[in-house]
């Protein structure tokens, strides 16, 4: 069997897609003959990373948008479904993180990611759904984290968006299961990229973090881009409204 070749063609956007897991993923799907756009909040890190998936594929290209304002968020949409000619895939990727301790955490705080994390996650499904909806078809993938399910130090507005977005997954999943819409989540542990490279120059935060993976390593954009294929795919034709945990165990304890 082929695995995966059903997506050539599809009309892909991923959000946050201009670095980490969020590139790995366009990357995979660009691989696949996929036609993507790819979105985040800096242009020059869109266009470089553009540039990198047009070698792969042609027809890939990224729209500027914030994730936080629910204008930018429909314009980003309709631009790419536009762009596209449709829209069969969203990965809703974009995502924002402020470690603080609980005590420390200001509003500001709070709303940052809230409204990345959670509302832009929906506003960004609502009006894919909308698009897909008319074809009664469509892909929606939620990266969310295993964070959703357990708890951790300085994290309590990063636990409750994602805690939420598995909620909304499961809320989604079942409204438009009618319409031929698939709503899935992806929950990876921490992730080797660049973004984690700083975060893990303290050797006592990493260590407590392998401590809490059985696995007894952090994960790779690859793996959480493996699960997020499958759920694109017809081998999950008739999976929705779970979340897939990429998580090497931390979770199962």
């Amino acid at each position: 069997m082929d695995y995966f070749s059903e997506l050539k063609g599809q009309k892909v956007l991923v959000t946050g897609g201009s670095k980490g897991i969020g590139k790995d993923m366009a990357l995979a799907f660009a691989r696949l003959g996929a036609d993507i756009v790819i979105t985040g909040r800096g242009e020059a890190a869109l266009a470089e990373a553009v540039a990198e998936l047009q070698q792969v594929h042609g027809r890939c290209s990224y729209i500027v948008a914030d994730m936080q304002d629910v204008e930018q968020v429909y314009r980003m949409v309709d631009e790419a479904a536009d762009r596209l000619g449709g829209l069969d895939i969203l990965v809703n990727n974009a995502g924002v993180n402020i470690p603080k301790p609980a005590f420390e955490v200001t509003e500001a705080d709070w709303d940052s990611v809230i409204d990345t994390n959670l509302k832009g996650t929906f506003f960004c499904a609502q009006r894919a759904g909308l698009h897909m909806s008319r074809r009664q078809r469509g892909r929606i993938i939620n990266i969310v984290s295993q964070m959703a399910f357990v708890g951790y130090i300085k994290r309590a507005a990063y636990c409750s968006s994602k805690g939420g977005a598995v909620q909304l997954t499961k809320a989604l999943a079942i409204e438009w299961a009618k319409l031929g819409i698939r709503v899935n989540a992806v929950a990876p542990t921490f992730i080797e990229t660049e973004f984690t490279e700083r975060m893990f120059a303290d050797q006592a935060f990493y260590q407590d973090v392998l401590s809490r993976i059985p696995i007894g390593s952090l994960a790779q954009p690859s793996d959480v881009t493996g699960a997020v294929l499958y759920l694109a795919s017809d081998l999950a034709g008739f999976v929705t409204g779970e979340t897939i945990r990429v998580d090497g165990g931390w979770t199962a304890i």
